[in-house]
């Protein structure tokens, strides 16, 4: 399998978290979203999307960071990260929804170029938009981590796509200099998840594209 990704995409990111935790290797292919590496012909043409991450699968491209989760989820089925059970999987859902709906669209790389480029936002003003959506999207999840009654992880005794999808907003908030302190429960599956190798070989810092 291929990957392309970007280092600091939390897309990305996502996505690497999970090939971890089903133990399955892949090449790595860098698309640089600073410099707009997404927008060039050829990587359109393989995602019309225009964006990162794009999995390639002896020829099945797909892109989509949820749909490339899903996929291998299916076809990787251990460890299971989307619960089979109506009711756990639904509150996986319900939160890495929230996270991936709700919150990264507001504040990923694009709408913050947008702001500043186009509609001429300081970068004080860029940094309130932030933090706003930051600390209104995570007051939300932690109170859905409240009701899952969650530890270690976000729903039950092990790994979800939740804590995929958690790991690397927290990342990106901390990144930012927001304040996520005041959200305990986040906090502790973040401290958690980030013990576990497969969260780490994923983070930003150990892939081959990173830069400072």
């Amino acid at each position: 399998m291929d990957l392309y990704s970007f280092f600091n995409s939390s897309t990305s990111y996502r996505v690497r978290i999970v090939m971890g935790l089903k133990g399955q290797d892949y090449n790595f292919h860098p698309v640089n979203i600073r410099v707009m590496q997404q927008k060039e012909a050829d990587y359109v043409a393989k995602n019309p999307s225009a964006s990162v991450p794009l999995l390639d699968d002896d020829g099945f491209q797909l892109g989509q960071s949820m749909a490339i989760i899903d996929y291998l989820d299916n076809k990787f089925p251990e460890p299971r990260l989307i619960p089979q059970e109506p009711q756990p999987r639904a509150r996986v859902l319900e939160i890495a929804n929230l996270v991936s709906c709700d919150m990264h669209p507001l504040n990923n790389l694009r709408v913050l170029r947008y702001l500043v480029k186009e509609l001429g936002v300081s970068d004080e003003k860029k940094n309130e938009w932030y933090h706003h959506w930051i600390d209104e999207g995570f007051t939300s999840l932690e109170a859905l981590l409240e009701r899952t009654g969650s530890g270690q992880y976000c729903v039950g005794g092990q790994v979800s796509l939740a804590d995929c999808c958690l790991v690397p907003q927290v990342a990106n908030a901390l990144r930012m200099g927001c304040d996520v302190q005041k959200f305990p429960r986040i906090m502790a599956v973040y401290e958690h998840c980030n013990a576990l190798p497969a969260f780490q070989k994923a983070a930003p810092a150990q892939q081959p594209d990173f830069q400072k």
